[in-house]
């Protein structure tokens, strides 16, 4: 988490909720800026200092928050600050539109105001943000997201275009893990054609390519679910 005290965009149109999250939010020492709709929220943006994160309602009146979710990923003033999703919304299918459309994360309602400071404080502690030249710094692990390429301390990392999205999917969204029909839906871009193998296949070929650099330990197998990507690393399975 930042050193400085976070700064929280809540966009929210809901009065009895953004009221409760201020409530939550400031007693974890975070500051918090109110918008009830899209237009409040892009004022905010033009007029003031960047927020550090966006919750952001995903039912919001003319605009929704996904349209606004890709608007603000369109634009390079805007399209670092990280957004979690409010919603109501909690098929697997809403979940997987709401990450395509920027989203680091998402909590369906209701949702207990511990549960939202922990995913807000993971999100914040991530760190990696893709820099003006689109390059994500993971230690000395660098990857260009607007290149398409990998380097470590200096020295380009050969991945094919697989291995590749799947590594870049992994550094912008760390800590949390996947299940192999969400990596098809997010990386793939399909999940009823494929089987699930095709991510074990994929995921071994990264971290054969990773291994050399000590970066595999780093691609974890959570038994039961699927895989996450974490700086804290484990021994690949």
């Amino acid at each position: 988490m930042p050193l400085s005290k976070p700064t929280i965009l809540v966009v929210e149109d809901e009065t009895a909720i953004r009221q409760m999250l201020r409530f939550a939010l400031e007693h974890a020492g975070m500051r918090v800026i109110e918008a009830a709709h899209v237009k409040m929220a892009r004022r905010y943006l033009q007029e003031t200092a960047l927020p550090d994160l966006i919750l952001l309602d995903w039912m919001l009146p003319s605009i929704s928050g996904i349209d606004f979710a890709k608007e603000l990923k369109r634009h390079r003033h805007t399209q670092n600050i990280p957004i979690i999703l409010l919603t109501a919304k909690a098929l697997e299918d809403d979940k997987v539109t709401g990450l395509e459309a920027g989203a680091d994360d998402y909590m369906v309602k209701p949702f207990s105001p511990r549960e939202l400071l922990a995913r807000i404080n993971a999100v914040l502690r991530r760190g990696p943000i893709k820099q003006p030249d689109g390059t994500i710094h993971v230690g000395e692990l660098l990857v260009n997201v607007d290149a398409q390429r990998a380097s470590f301390a200096g020295q380009e990392i050969k991945l094919g275009p697989l291995e590749y999205r799947l590594l870049a999917f992994f550094v912008t969204h760390q800590d949390r893990a996947y299940t192999r029909d969400d990596l098809l839906s997010l990386v793939w871009g399909v999940s009823a054609y494929l089987d699930q193998r095709t991510v074990d296949v994929h995921i071994r070929r990264l971290r054969k390519v990773l291994k050399p650099y000590g970066l595999d330990g780093m691609v974890q197998t959570i038994h039961g679910l699927g895989y996450r990507f974490s700086v804290k690393q484990d021994k690949p399975l």
